[in-house]
């Protein structure tokens, strides 16, 4: 059977990835945009005669779920482009998809039953779970129309909206101008009364001209503003994309650490410093926290934003290396971790466990990842007593978790 053929499904459980899991003689088919208890007709997007498994695009839903919706971002659907694949979902049901992932994800790499759940962030309600990314990343085509690649494809698609960013980028009118063609366009829109800042190429772009912004102050960075703390951050440089991520995972994990008054702390994969400066604060004059980044630009931007905390050593270098060869990190009371999407991995978890931290907070963007290193934390005698889903990716598959883990002490 070849690709683009049509075939007719009955839809089953969720999968990781954005998919759900259908059967067609015999084979499993991972289909998009569609919903679990569906019938549908889909158009096969992937299927090698030899492959494991096929991938598919629902194209026409025969019976409904009563979860499905109308489309909030048709462009995202079956042959648009990526970042809106769960558009035609209901919000709450969106959560409970990803809460069965993620239970799922636990259970079957960490060995951990347990129920989960999934919230959303404040504001999403009211707003449907649109208008909240901060960060927008698209490309141009040949004609310099901006838009986005087609899912698993280069092809640019130009779009005419985003109803994924929020306000102030939908006030750039991004999609009503012409653009330098075969062009990648960054905006970071920061929440607070500053400007978006725009970059084409990573040049600075003046807007009210159309045309790179030459001025040696062209600003090439925003600040983010996030309960009392003020930071910098790169426009291109890494940050929660949802408008309510950094406060929201602040929360969750100076909730995680407790009462960490003196206390030595390891802030690993600690990017522009989101959580290096209220774990500063929160440890006080007589604690120390020292955040390793591997990325230069990020430690960049933390050094301005932990100017003031001088119990925070910054330290740039391969998390793992720095851990196994770093003469400043040869104990933490609590480790926090916010790896990438892979996770962090055996030998970084292996380091974790040789510092002997009595807690250990793990923010995941993955729950594939964050499973595999919660089994490797627990092999090593952590136990993990918290787990929740946080929905800061509506529309889409994602989500973030924090797990929250302790020492088992016998």
């Amino acid at each position: 059977m070849s690709d683009e053929t049509l075939v007719e499904l009955t839809v089953g459980p969720v999968a990781h990835g954005g998919h759900c899991v259908a059967r067609l003689d015999g084979r499993v088919v991972f289909v998009r945009h569609t919903l679990p208890g569906e019938r549908v007709r889909a158009r096969l997007t992937h299927a090698a005669p030899d492959a494991s498994f096929w991938r598919a695009d629902a194209v026409e839903v025969l019976d409904a779920s009563p979860d499905r919706v109308p489309s909030v971002w048709p462009a995202a659907g079956p042959g648009g482009v990526g970042g809106g694949e769960l558009s035609h979902v209901a919000p709450a049901a969106q959560q409970r998809w990803k809460a069965a992932v993620l239970a799922e994800q636990l259970r079957r790499l960490a060995h951990d039953e347990r129920e989960v759940t999934v919230l959303p962030a404040p504001g999403d309600v009211e707003r449907g779970g649109l208008a909240w990314r901060t960060r927008v990343d698209l490309v141009t085509d040949d004609l310099g129309r901006a838009g986005m690649q087609v899912w698993h494809s280069h092809e640019v698609r130009p779009l005419d909206s985003m109803p994924l960013a929020t306000q102030e980028i939908a006030d750039l009118d991004l999609f009503g101008r012409t653009w330098p063609a075969g062009a990648r366009i960054e905006v970071a829109a920061p929440l607070g009364g500053d400007r978006p800042v725009v970059l084409v190429d990573g040049e600075p772009w003046d807007l009210v001209h159309h045309r790179v912004d030459r001025r040696p102050t062209a600003p090439r960075a925003v600040r983010e503003t996030v309960g009392p703390h003020t930071y910098r951050v790169a426009a291109d440089g890494f940050w929660q994309a949802h408008r309510s991520a950094p406060a929201v995972l602040v929360e969750r994990v100076l909730a995680g650490v407790g009462d960490i008054a003196g206390a030595t702390v390891a802030d690993l994969y600690s990017g522009a410093g989101l959580f290096t400066v209220p774990l500063a604060q929160a440890v006080g004059a007589d604690g120390s926290v020292v955040a390793v980044e591997g990325d230069a630009r990020a430690v960049r931007d933390a050094r301005r934003n932990v100017h003031d905390a001088p119990q925070v050593t910054l330290v740039h270098g391969d998390v793992a290396r720095t851990l196994a060869t770093s003469e400043q990190i040869v104990h933490a009371d609590v480790v926090v971790l916010d790896p990438p999407r892979t996770g962090a991995g055996r030998a970084v978890v292996d380091q974790v466990l040789a510092l002997a931290p009595e807690r250990v907070v793990y923010v995941a963007c993955d729950p594939a990842a964050l499973a595999r290193d919660l089994a490797l934390l627990a092999a090593g005698g952590l136990v993990t007593e918290q787990v929740d889903g946080l929905d800061l990716f509506p529309m889409t598959h994602h989500l973030e978790a924090v797990a929250v883990l302790g020492r088992a002490h016998r």
